[in-house]
């Protein structure tokens, strides 16, 4: 079966055609990096513009580079949360009428199972596994029973991981998008500069829960307080030294949730887990099997969205045509057990 993934929840206007849940036929992402990097930030006004004025071409485009045409398109699929409501709407909205004009079968897909599934898309992955989901929006651990039942062991009590990144790049005008840049001054930068603080959280119900307002806090307005005297305040060293400390606090908690719950399969998802410290840091760590997704998938895509679309069309699940949007998940807190 091949399924026609649309995704519009942020900045990228993305669409691709996968077969069969697994094999990507295309995977077009037009983003939109050059159109907010003079404000350091997304603006949700200009990405719903450019999203409706962008859908077609790329949706156009996914076919192209299949080489198919919408005959040959078995279902369609599309994110309707969480995201932007204005993003959300567009993808969402061309999906369904895309959906009821051909006569095919719709399927509304929660991004965050979009963003688990990802790997999946280049490996062979048995369930159940640990799930690392880190993006500009979320820092969530999770235990994954199957690709829509994932039951949220911890996630942040205040900002993401990716958040984080891009205030501390904002602050020092490192430019936009934060974690990539970061990333890259990181690797000319020595993370022992500074020794930043690690959060504290006490009580069982914050044994896997994670904080990142008290870094940012620490990196931007208490720089020198933990500042190393032996190291000059570059960018690269700030970068570097932040980092450190970013993935040292997510891992420290995804470590404890892998001696818990006696899973050694981690399977991570989103933008950050594009993050080349974070991969690097893991794989230090041979009792433990990591799997991420293909750098171009740990942005949003498509792919992963048609990915899902497949596997709750084979179950023989879609959605009404008067699916809406949401830009947020209810309840989200402690869990998402087939939550579209």
């Amino acid at each position: 079966m091949k399924v026609l993934g649309i995704e519009s929840s942020c900045d990228e206007t993305a669409a691709a055609v996968v077969e069969d849940g697994r094999t990507i036929i295309s995977n077009v992402i037009a983003t939109q990096i050059p159109f907010h990097q003079i404000y350091s930030g997304v603006v949700p006004e200009l990405a719903s513009r450019k999203h409706a004025e962008w859908i077609l071409p790329v949706v156009r485009n996914a076919l192209d580079e299949a080489h198919l045409t919408l005959n040959d398109i078995d279902a369609i699929a599309a994110t309707n949360r969480p995201g932007l409501m204005g993003s959300l709407l567009v993808g969402l909205t061309f999906g369904k009428t895309l959906a009821w004009t051909l006569n095919k079968p719709f399927i509304a897909v929660n991004h965050m199972l979009g963003h688990m599934y990802a790997a999946h898309l280049a490996n062979d992955i048995e369930y159940p596994y640990l799930g690392l989901l880190v993006s500009g929006g979320h820092s969530i651990i999770c235990r994954v029973n199957d690709f829509d039942d994932i039951e949220v062991l911890g996630t942040t009590i205040d900002d993401a991981a990716g958040e984080a990144f891009d205030k501390v790049a904002k602050f020092y005008n490192l430019g936009y998008p934060g974690g990539v840049i970061i990333d890259n001054l990181a690797k000319k930068g020595n993370p022992a500069a500074a020794h930043f603080p690690m959060p504290t959280l006490k009580g069982d119900d914050h044994r896997y829960d994670v904080s990142y307002s008290g870094l940012k806090t620490a990196v931007i307005n208490q720089l020198d307080q933990f500042w190393n005297p032996d190291y000059e305040k570059t960018n690269e060293n700030i970068a570097a030294a932040f980092q450190e400390t970013a993935v040292r606090i997510l891992l420290s908690r995804l470590f404890r949730a892998v001696e818990d719950t006696g899973l050694t399969t981690v399977v991570a998802g989103g933008g950050v887990a594009a993050n080349s410290r974070l991969r690097s840091m893991l794989a230090e760590h041979s009792e433990i099997k990591c799997i991420f997704p293909p750098l171009k998938l740990c942005t949003d895509n498509g792919a992963m969205i048609a990915g899902v679309g497949y596997h709750y069309l084979k179950r023989g699940e879609t959605s009404p045509i008067t699916t809406t949007a949401s830009a947020r998940i209810p309840a989200f807190r402690r869990g998402l057990a087939r939550k579209r």
